[in-house]
């Protein structure tokens, strides 16, 4: 007869995309991951497979979580425009339970040139936020909020790029007035 559980799975998977998100992937032994997640070898391997698998398993926690979380940040949002800026001042504002920076982005500094399911995921995640942008700038365009001097599609490539480029400098700087000044000129292609 199997034995049940004596741990909640999704509570685990969050801890070790914590520890994945904090170390990066090569960087985490199997001993950290087992002291992070709080459950013995045995239990992490029966459950979630390899490290590669875990890694992955993280990857996809995390680009729902920050999915569903900007969705929720612009729903009800009746500006375009402003819609967009809480996007970013989610990236610059973030929760100090937190790691800095973005999973999504390490994954694709780290590994995306010799881990093709793991760009996969993040291009997949990318893709997301991207569509997201470009709804909100349709939306604006057609309201007369956003100017059409440009495709929306190509401007939410250009805003997510730079998003991107925030995440990363979250991790950096520690100062949130350069960050909001970041956001403000880049957002300025909207006016």
């Amino acid at each position: 007869m199997a034995r049940s559980k004596e741990f909640d799975v999704d509570n685990v998977l969050g801890k070790a995309m914590n520890v994945f998100w904090q170390q990066g992937y090569e960087k985490t032994s199997m001993q950290d991951l087992v002291a992070g997640m709080g459950i013995h070898k045995r239990s992490m391997y029966d459950t979630f497979g390899d490290k590669h698998t875990l890694y992955i398993k993280s990857i996809e926690r995390f680009a729902e979580m920050t999915a569903s979380r900007m969705e929720g940040r612009v729903e009800g949002v009746k500006s375009a425009k402003e819609a967009i800026r809480l996007l970013f001042e989610s990236v610059i504002c973030k929760q100090e339970t937190e790691p800095s920076g973005c999973l999504l982005v390490n994954t694709a500094v780290e590994l995306a040139n010799h881990d093709p399911e793991a760009t996969s995921k993040v291009n997949d995640a990318f893709l997301n936020t991207e569509r997201l942008l470009e709804q909100l700038i349709t939306r604006g365009q057609a309201s007369g909020e956003i100017p059409e001097h440009h495709r929306a599609a190509d401007l939410a490539a250009f805003l997510h790029n730079a998003l991107v480029g925030l995440r990363v400098m979250v991790k950096t700087s520690p100062d949130p007035g350069k960050l909001q000044r970041i956001a403000d000129i880049t957002l300025a292609v909207l006016d």
